[in-house]
């Protein structure tokens, strides 16, 4: 499983996604967030921007939660 983060136009975290392996794996069956975003767009529609963030927080900061602020590289916790 991977996980995904729908940012705002603000660049808040609005939502957060599961998307199985089985839709994240590109034509050579490597996993690929280019691939999962597709597949989210597909369910979700088009004008939305995912970032796919790590529950264990191996990639990206931290895993993404409802209203932290996605700074172009991680995510940034919103609280105090």
């Amino acid at each position: 499983m991977a996980h995904f983060a729908w940012i705002d136009d603000n660049n808040i975290v609005y939502q957060v996604s599961v998307v199985d392996n089985v839709n994240l794996l590109d034509e050579n069956g490597n996993e690929s967030e280019a691939v999962g975003i597709a597949y989210l767009t597909q369910i979700h529609g088009e004008g939305k921007t995912w970032v796919q963030t790590s529950y264990n927080g191996n990639m990206r900061g931290k895993y993404a939660g409802i209203g932290d602020t996605w700074d172009g590289t991680n995510f940034v916790s919103t609280e105090a």
